[in-house]
């Protein structure tokens, strides 16, 4: 007899039932958010028939936090069920919309009686996966923030500064958030104070801020920008706004530094990954982006069955709606979000460095295509080389990836 088991998550607490294949209620429990909980929930499971060679497959509606690490250190399939999904079933037990969180698990663990094989087991990726994919998502999130925070002092520096907004952003590739530019507002909170710099002390600022190089240069155009005539705020007004500016950079540099660090240890953790020379020999990804695609695919070979899986799966592959005589091809808008956005930077930088990706990329846009329709194309075509390359563990090759588009054309 199989019994299934389904876990309802919350933060203090975690509801557990466990059905047979007739979906009869086996028992049910209520257990804590620790690790006296944890062995109570294996002992029920013991009772009603789990070994270490048979394990229960379990049912819940996340893939992280310390229960799933824990249910995961054996071979116990543990499937992480979207809550959405799990609502819609919730509607084939009763139609009264009645919820409780001993019903939730019961719900959870008739999903996998009845449909199991129609929902995948989290993947048995590596521990150095794992703690690549934990740095990886970290440090893009923190570049997120990073972004987000120089996007308010960009807005703020709009309404009383101009002057920063021309020495740093306007026609300048490295923004707010670059290090010189952070070091020269730290000394300058205000558009007054700023045009009574003199050329040592934003010199001594913008080496402060990493400049090796056109240092007298940059030092002169930053002192004309100041000195240039603006309008400006009420005095106390403006120096209100100074101090806010002050409180903004340092959330900034704390962000910047935030970022930076997790950009280190992710290179150093995805270098010991064996997988990172087959990854990064493909045109356009480096260590930090290569990084955030194994973070995203994983390193268990038997998770995606073909590369259209991992196509789907990434949001490259189009998807087809079809009712009668209506029929609708389009991008896919459920997806991993974080791989599209890796992916996106890797097509992007691909054009550039690959003459094979540059010619597909072009050939796309001839057909029609917009430039995110084609360069989502590429990613496509990409990814499934890069599943080829995984699977038979061989670098990627510019020659046999793009023959075709390569090879000359007939005189």
């Amino acid at each position: 007899m199989r019994v299934f088991c389904g876990i309802d998550w919350a933060e203090k607490h975690h509801d557990v039932a466990l059905v047979d294949e007739a979906g009869q209620l086996l028992a049910k429990a209520r257990i804590t958010d620790d690790a006296v909980g944890y062995r109570k929930l294996l002992d029920l499971l013991a009772e009603h028939g789990d070994t270490e060679a048979e394990p229960i497959p379990v049912a819940i509606e996340t893939s992280r936090g310390l229960l799933v690490a824990s249910l995961r250190t054996s071979a116990r399939q543990v499937f992480a069920i979207n809550p959405l999904a799990a609502s819609r079933y919730r509607d084939r037990h009763g139609v009264s919309r009645k919820k409780s969180d001993p019903g939730d698990a019961l719900v959870l663990a008739n999903i996998l009686r009845t449909d199991m094989p129609m929902h995948r087991p989290l993947p048995a990726d590596s521990e150095l996966a794992q703690a690549v994919a934990v740095l990886a998502r970290a440090q893009q999130d923190a570049v997120w923030n990073r972004q987000q925070i120089a996007n308010q002092l960009r807005s703020l520096l709009r309404e009383y500064y101009p002057a920063a907004l021309n020495a740093f952003v306007t026609g300048r590739k490295r923004g707010l958030a670059h290090p010189e530019a952070r070091a020269v507002l730290a000394i300058a909170p205000t558009p007054t104070i700023a045009a009574k710099l003199t050329k040592p002390q934003i010199r001594t600022a913008l080496k402060r801020g990493g400049r090796q190089r056109y240092t007298e240069a940059e030092t002169k155009r930053l002192q004309e920008i100041f000195r240039a005539e603006y309008t400006h705020q009420p005095p106390l007004v403006e120096e209100a706004m100074g101090k806010q500016m002050l409180a903004l950079l340092r959330q900034l540099d704390a962000a910047a530094e935030g970022a930076d660090d997790l950009a280190e240890a992710v290179e150093v953790s995805f270098e010991q990954h064996p997988d990172a020379e087959i990854i990064t020999s493909f045109p356009g990804l480096g260590a930090l982006l290569g990084a955030r695609v194994l973070a995203e695919i994983g390193d268990d070979r038997s998770r995606f069955a073909d590369a259209r899986a991992l196509k789907a799966y990434a949001g490259s592959a189009p998807i087809t709606r079809a009712s009668g005589k209506k029929r609708y091809v389009g991008r896919r808008f459920v997806k991993n979000d974080r791989l599209t956005h890796a992916g996106y930077l890797w097509a992007f930088a691909a054009i550039t460095v690959s003459p094979g990706a540059n010619t597909h990329y072009r050939r796309r846009r001839e057909r029609g295509d917009w430039h995110a329709a084609a360069q989502r194309n590429l990613f496509n075509r990409m990814l499934g080389m890069l599943y080829h390359c995984l699977q038979h563990q061989m670098p990627f090759d510019e020659q046999r990836a793009f023959a075709p588009l390569l090879r000359p054309a007939a005189a």
